[in-house]
């Protein structure tokens, strides 16, 4: 039996982005922010940036804290929790980690200080219409006229896309799939907002018409750099989801104290205890797969494609069970819009189909079992 136990530093990281979250991400702000076209405040970004949070995992030679997954990890379970709206799973951990498996010491080195700064946000465009991101082949397409590529097609569901001042976006080229860094400002790039479930979080669709665009790795490894993209992402939006689930439970329990019916609390009726005890099971469980697959990216454990797919199946389907629960404890004022619990209802939905489906990842896990088995 394995126990985790997190370092003093860990704790201490833990507190103060609690403690930031909680001044700055209260759910007033997030209903403000949610109703904005850009959905983020570019002052407490920046405070992000200066805090170390934004170049969390990006090596110090680059500016960032040179931390690693477990304290990942432990920042966005606290971000879940706060619903924070912020470009934080797009900049700091999704194009972070392209770039940083790239294996492109030219662009890492040019482009990663400043998304460790906070002053360049960055994003990762995989999906296209039909919303996966499966890597391997790409509508998009890169074409080499002279010495430089271009750039056609169209990428939707782009977190953030509206607002990055950098964009990696993967494309078919002659030498297969490769991932390209276009700038917010490039010539042919055009971007539409997409209106999504979950309003904390936006999304973008983008067209690309002979846009240049940098080559980032070897042409043709954008598969591989994209499937390390997504894996360091699963390992982010499960602990949101472990973050927002424990919320939602919170917010459950608490109501269940406070709200009197026939005179008793309705916490003391068996069929709340029964539903608040199914919460605290999912939540629990999920926490221990998303802490099992950070651990097991930081020591570079040759199971980690096993136990990510394993983490978003089940915090996915776990957070939503609690958010959904979570509404039914509150009874009728849970389904208005004033009360606080469909917010974590939306992130949830939407959290649970991205970067990969429960489906999708339980295909995976089996995929990896029947090759263990047979080799």
């Amino acid at each position: 039996m394995t126990t985790f136990v997190f370092t003093d530093e860990q704790l201490d990281l833990r507190d103060m982005v609690r403690r930031f979250l909680a001044e700055k991400s209260p759910v007033s702000e997030v209903r403000r922010l949610m109703a904005t076209e850009a959905g983020y405040d570019p002052a407490v970004w920046a405070q992000v940036g200066r805090l170390g949070l934004a170049g969390l995992t990006i090596p110090e030679k680059y500016g960032g804290a040179g931390c690693g997954p477990v304290e990942q990890l432990i920042a966005c379970e606290e971000m879940g929790a706060a619903l924070l709206c912020a470009p934080y799973l797009a900049s700091s951990v999704l194009a972070t980690w392209a770039l940083l498996t790239s294996g492109d010491a030219a662009a890492q080195a040019d482009l990663l200080p400043g998304i460790a700064s906070g002053e360049t946000i960055a994003t990762l465009a995989v999906p296209e219409e039909d919303g996966s991101w499966a890597p391997g082949q790409f509508r998009v397409t890169a074409r080499r006229p002279g010495d430089r590529y271009l750039l056609d097609g169209r990428k939707s569901f782009v977190l953030d896309g509206m607002i990055a001042d950098l964009i990696l976006v993967t494309a078919s080229s002659e030498d297969g799939p490769a991932l390209f860094a276009v700038g917010g400002d490039a010539p042919g790039l055009s971007r539409q907002a997409m209106q999504t479930l979950d309003m904390t979080r936006k999304q973008a669709a983008l067209t690309l018409s002979g846009t240049p665009g940098r080559l980032v790795g070897r042409p043709g490894a954008a598969a591989e750099i994209v499937a390390q993209a997504i894996r360091g992402g699963v390992l982010a939006l499960a602990a949101e989801q472990v973050g927002g689930a424990q919320r939602c439970l919170d917010m459950a329990v608490g109501y269940a104290k406070v709200r009197h019916q026939f005179g008793r609390a309705i916490g003391s009726f068996q069929a709340i205890k029964h539903m608040c005890a199914d919460m605290l099971l999912e939540v629990e469980s999920a926490r221990s797969a998303a802490y099992r697959a950070a651990w097991s990216a930081a020591d570079g454990a040759a199971d980690l494609p096993l136990v990510a797919s394993l983490a978003k199946a089940y915090c996915s389907e776990a957070y939503f069970h609690v958010a959904a629960s979570n509404i039914q404890v509150h009874g009728g004022i849970g389904f208005t819009w004033e009360h606080d619990a469909h917010l974590y209802y939306r992130r949830a939905r939407s959290a649970e189909v991205m970067l990969g489906t429960p489906a999708s990842h339980r295909e995976v896990v089996a995929g990896l079992l029947l090759k263990d088995a047979a080799g």
